[in-house]
């Protein structure tokens, strides 16, 4: 920058300007800067070359860019996806179909594009994993799947924590095969790993439920099918989460999402409380309230955005926030590239002014005071027998422990759906999922027939609490067992405990927090420790967590307890609490008044 430019930019930082004239001028000066940088090249409308901005087009002498990052600036994965659009690849797979190939670590990252990972060196084989969107599966799908996973995977699947599912143990040269099958089933895989916006969550109870304020599966799928048309939404900095909360019985877990929708009601007398009666444009009725920048892996719930929206807004204002992420999110630091980190860069305002821009109609502002919120989930709403809002129907929520399937028990919970319910199953982010439309007469059929096959319906049982990441048999970053861990933890403690209060206790195999253990009554994080020079299992122990009405992170309260001793430590935790709860206290409400050495103490004697 020639002496003139830097003159006029320290009269700029120091001078009486507006911080619109700041702004502009700013702007001004790093154009001319550059253009001093890079001299102008381009082509006029007859194809002879210019040196004249005003009829050449783009500089054609400039340093190449992706989404405004100089080229020279990404990082790995990035400049793979500027070289070659993620969803370009499927020449590649079939290349590695044909060859009985595993694919190096560039096409690892591509292939993920269309729900396809390597999991190597926990397994030698692929990983599927479908999108659901709303969790909503027919019958006859999950026993598609259950076919798919004895033909090309190991006999199982799993439930996740985004209401989907996963098959594993499939081979270089069946991939091609198992996309089309799962294609022949009505799903996808497309756009299920790494930068993309993960599967569409939503109210498992959406339409049966009594107490939601709104169905909304109808803005899910809408979401769903919107991403799977637009390639530009497959092109993100970091992955996206959208959950709608429709207010039901089960806890969606929308304040766990970069983009939470949560319907709300608004009154008249709640708009008169708030004091904005009559200077909004806002009438009675539902809306959803918008949460943004949940990530609990880096300890932070969603925060609510201010604004408020009518339903049908909402897969448009979904889309304008995903392209100002992608358009401005961080793509030189992985570690930093998610939404929080740009919201934390810029401010929310700024965010929301640039989603503005993306979108016909106002996003109207409004103070949470005016909205009435939904009744508050069910405790453990997603297990046990509850009545639907349809007369004689009622909706059973199974217990899946730690998500998984045998191929033999998808197709029995496929027929007692189709013999006993509607067909419909419903998957929750809990890793289990419910049975719908049951008849009154069929109830106690339909539970003798679940505990037949190894699975259950009991709220107050630890198995039923319990929710795991992959674990060390099937993820490379996890540091321990965590599906092992959490079975034998919950059959140790369901022997030895009895709870009349439900409680969560979440494994999670390393820091990316997949089983989001910071929201847990009890949250494990699994560790590498040091025990007479050998390298060992052990996990960091968290409690205190919890989500929506109990929105809050967890607190460390011990590090380094070896997985053998865990059964034995968690097990003292819950004696202590029952025998010095406060009446009917939950054990959320009895960490929390504590401080952490006093739970130190408490839970170490």
């Amino acid at each position: 920058m020639n002496r003139a430019l830097i003159d006029t930019a320290r009269v700029v930082e120091q001078g009486a300007f507006t911080p619109e004239q700041k702004e502009y001028l700013a702007g001004l000066l790093a154009g001319v800067a550059q253009r001093a940088q890079y001299p102008f090249v381009g082509v006029t409308a007859e194809g002879t070359l210019t040196d004249d901005p005003a009829q050449g087009g783009a500089n054609l002498a400039d340093r190449p860019t992706f989404h405004g990052t100089p080229v020279e600036e990404l990082c790995k994965q990035e400049r793979w996806k500027f070289e070659e659009h993620g969803l370009d690849c499927w020449d590649r797979i079939l290349a590695h179909a044909e060859a009985n190939r595993f694919p190096d670590e560039e096409n690892t990252f591509r292939f993920r594009f269309y729900g396809l990972f390597y999991v190597a060196p926990a397994q030698n084989s692929l990983m599927l994993r479908c999108r659901i969107p709303a969790g909503e599966l027919t019958a006859a799908q999950l026993k598609g799947l259950a076919d798919l996973a004895d033909e090309f995977g190991d006999g199982r699947a799993a439930i996740t924590t985004r209401s989907n599912i996963q098959i594993r143990q499939i081979q270089p040269k069946d991939m091609v095969q198992v996309l089309i099958r799962l294609q022949g089933l009505g799903l996808t895989s497309k756009g299920a790993g790494v930068d993309n916006v993960r599967n569409i969550t939503a109210s498992p109870t959406a339409g049966i439920d009594p107490q939601e304020l709104l169905d909304v599966r109808p803005y899910a799928h809408a979401l769903h099918h919107y991403i799977l048309n637009h390639r530009d939404l497959y092109d993100l900095p970091r992955k996206f989460n959208v959950a709608f909360e429709g207010g039901g019985a089960i806890d969606t877990l929308s304040d766990t999402n970069d983009l939470g929708f949560l319907a709300v009601r608004v009154t008249e007398q709640s708009l008169q409380r708030s004091g904005v009666a009559g200077t909004t444009a806002v009438s009675p009725g539902v809306y959803f309230r918008v949460r943004v920048c949940g990530i609990t892996g880096h300890k932070q719930l969603a925060q609510d955005a201010g604004i408020l929206i009518p339903p049908q807004q909402s897969v448009a204002v979904a889309a304008a926030m995903i392209r100002v992420f992608a358009e401005h999110g961080d793509r030189t630091n992985r570690q930093r590239a998610r939404l929080k980190y740009l919201v934390d860069r810029w401010g929310l305002d700024r965010f929301l002014e640039e989603t503005q821009k993306q979108l016909a109609f106002p996003l109207v502002r409004v103070p949470l005071e005016a909205c009435e919120l939904p009744p508050p989930p069910v405790r453990h709403g997603h297990i046990g027998v509850y009545r639907q809002k349809q007369k004689g129907l009622n909706y059973i929520g199974v217990v899946i422990p730690v998500g998984l399937m045998s191929s033999r028990q998808m197709r029995r919970l496929a027929e007692l759906a189709t013999h006993y319910g509607s067909g419909s199953i419903r998957l929750t982010p809990w890793q289990n999922l419910l049975l719908v439309d049951i008849p009154d007469a069929y109830v106690e059929t339909v539970k003798r027939g679940l505990v037949r096959m190894g699975f259950h319906y009991e709220a107050t049982n630890v198995l039923g609490g319990l929710v795991a990441c992959t674990g060390s048999k099937g993820c490379k970053y996890a540091a321990t067992d965590t599906k092992g861990h959490a079975v034998a933890v919950g059959q140790w403690l369901s022997q030895r405990v009895s709870l009349d209060l439900p409680m969560n206790i979440h494994f999670t195999g390393c820091p990316h927090s997949c089983a989001q253990h910071y929201i847990g009554d009890i949250g494990l994080q699994g560790v590498k420790v040091t025990l007479q020079g050998e390298s060992v299992e052990a996990y960091n122990v968290v409690v205190g967590g919890g989500t929506g009405p109990a929105a809050g992170i967890g607190r460390q309260l011990f590090s380094g307890i070896l997985a053998t001793e865990l059964p034995r430590l968690l097990e003292r935790m819950l004696r202590v609490y029952l025998e010095r709860r406060r009446g009917g206290e939950s054990f959320v409400d009895f960490t929390r008044r504590h401080e952490l050495k006093e739970l130190q103490e408490m839970f170490s004697s």
